[in-house]
């Protein structure tokens, strides 16, 4: 079967099931209950439903599975408010759109490694996003500390000067003082709360802080004092890792050129010229070349990653 032929298919089964969905629908007109009843909620659509019951399975196989606890904690690091199941959700869609992709532009084969990339492009999204909120909470902390020294000269207490900075800091070190306020107001320790902000965001230097703040309430002392001293460490350790970082943005720029331009090539010549990809498309042979070459791109990739990347 070709791939007009297959992609003619797919759009015919596409088009049943609208009409059938049509034709379910149709019938006489109803009133949705929230115009009549305004403290009523809206009924969901057919297509929500559907999703509320693949986002009811994935969760229920995440709880069998053991995985929900690692996933939810990945999504917390990376600050993102979806829960676990519909990450899944979502990955198996795109999985799927993939897949149909594959089939079209090469077969079945091109198809599964389309659909494996599916989960390796979420984990990939989900750690941007951790990085980014971590480099953000790090590059924020030199001011956080200010704010905290300048309440605790003013005379308030710990917990009081960490609701001061959940209050004037930016996202993302307003979001966690938050938590550690609100979970502090339901009993939990403050320095349990803390620890736990330092783990979420994986910086060394806040772990230096919450320590600090641990010795105080034991042994008492100058606090404030302790986190002017912290705070020039901090910056001084920021200027270098920024002074690092801007003599190896050549490189990771190199290694992004070096990955992304054979890729977008092969595509553009699929497009422009099928019969010239063909060979390699087509046949067993040239399938098995484009999964070496695939596999020699992530080795390059991975040993370019960590040649220029900067560690702190």
């Amino acid at each position: 079967m070709g791939g007009l032929e297959l992609v003619g298919l797919l759009c015919l089964g596409a088009g049943l099931i609208i009409a059938i969905a049509l034709v379910a629908g149709a019938g006489r007109a109803r009133v949705s209950l929230h115009r009549l009843d305004p403290s009523a909620a809206p009924a969901s659509s057919r297509l929500a439903g559907a999703l509320q019951d693949a986002t009811a399975v994935a969760d229920r196989l995440l709880k069998r599975a053991g995985r929900q606890h690692l996933l939810e904690e990945a999504l917390e690091r990376a600050g993102i408010t979806r829960r676990p199941a519909e990450v899944v959700v979502l990955t198996a869609a795109g999985a799927v759109v993939a897949a149909m992709v594959g089939v079209v532009l090469g077969g079945p084969l091109l198809a599964v490694l389309f659909a494996l990339l599916a989960p390796l492009v979420a984990k990939v999204v989900v750690d941007r996003y951790r990085h980014r909120r971590q480099a953000a909470f790090v590059d924020q902390l030199d001011d956080t500390l200010h704010l905290l020294a300048s309440s605790l000269r003013a005379g308030h207490s710990v917990l009081r000067a960490v609701d001061a900075v959940s209050h004037d800091a930016q996202a993302p070190t307003s979001e966690e003082f938050t938590r550690v306020v609100n979970e502090t107001r339901v009993g939990r320790d403050i320095n349990v709360a803390l620890q736990e902000v330092a783990d979420r965001t994986g910086s060394e230097d806040f772990a230096w802080v919450v320590q600090a703040i641990a010795i105080h309430r034991e042994v008492g002392g100058n606090l404030a004092e302790v986190l002017d001293g912290v705070s020039t460490t901090i910056r001084e350790r920021n200027q270098i890792r920024r002074h690092a970082e801007s003599l190896s943005a050549e490189g990771r720029l190199s290694g992004v050129v070096l990955m992304v331009l054979p890729v977008a090539v092969f595509v553009l010549l699929s497009i422009v010229s099928p019969a010239y990809t063909a060979p390699l498309t087509g046949t067993g042979s040239g399938q098995l070349l484009l999964l070496l070459a695939a596999s020699l791109m992530t080795v390059g990739g991975l040993w370019l990653r960590s040649t220029v990347k900067v560690r702190f």
